[in-house]
């Protein structure tokens, strides 16, 4: 693998050559919440608009750090991340989207604590790898990355591949004694 393919090569929402509409966010039990979404083609003009609209609704959505096509009810492995500003975050890459994403290297396993905004009123405590290697495409160019990440980046796009799965946090919990009653709504 060359360097080249090592991070989002310069990418930025600005490559997707749109703007974005804002997207009503939808809640479990939704049943595109459970459902596996299928990978997509990144450069159809679907994606290419789907990819907008998840970055234009996570941004007006306070606290929010990701958002997966299958919380704005669409079934594809789509999902947008933004951790910049996050006091965990160790290492950021910025606004990015990121189809048919897979990991292929996880270590330094933790527990840490997740809300969702598909599952407002609750959070729990999900062991994540510390360290991730992922594989994905960027829509609109069809370039494939290799994106390098720890610390809270890397939850978060463990938490968004997650959703583009079928699942939710909450199906990564230990049990009951890990799920809490959100206390702060953002």
């Amino acid at each position: 693998m060359t360097e080249a393919y090592v991070g989002l090569g310069g990418w930025t929402p600005a490559a997707l050559g749109r703007p974005g509409e804002v997207l009503a966010v939808v809640t479990a039990p939704d049943p595109v919440l459970s459902r596996p979404g299928p990978e997509v083609d990144p450069t159809s003009d679907e994606v290419v608009q789907l990819a907008a609209d998840l970055v234009a609704t996570m941004r007006v959505s306070p606290g929010c750090v990701g958002l997966a096509a299958p919380q704005v009810g669409v079934g594809a492995q789509v999902f947008a991340v933004d951790v910049t500003g996050h006091p965990k975050a160790l290492t950021v890459h910025g606004t990015f989207v990121l189809c048919n994403a897979k990991v292929v290297e996880a270590s330094r396993w933790k527990a840490g604590r997740e809300g969702c905004m598909s599952v407002p009123d609750l959070t729990g405590d999900v062991k994540r790898a510390g360290r991730l290697v992922v594989e994905a495409v960027l829509p609109g160019t069809g370039d494939p990355v290799r994106l390098v990440t720890d610390g809270f980046e890397a939850r978060a796009l463990q938490h968004e591949i997650d959703h583009c799965a079928g699942l939710l946090f909450l199906d990564r919990v230990a049990g009951a004694h890990a799920v809490y009653q959100r206390k702060v709504y953002l």
